[in-house]
């Protein structure tokens, strides 16, 4: 998938870009918890490490 797309949607929808990412991972779930404890932020720095450092599944 396009990189920036993926940084586009973990500004936007974090969970999402992670899912997109790395799948149903524990990243995934990870970044859920995070969305919901830190009222996003957390979810958003989470995702954007997954997706620029380029992780997979």
């Amino acid at each position: 998938m396009n990189k920036v797309l993926l940084i586009i949607l973990a500004i936007l929808l974090p969970p999402v870009a992670a899912f997109l990412q790395v799948g149903a991972t524990k990243h995934f779930w990870i970044n859920l918890v995070l969305l919901f404890l830190t009222f996003g932020i957390g979810a958003l720095i989470h995702a954007l490490w997954l997706v620029l450092t380029e992780q997979k599944a």
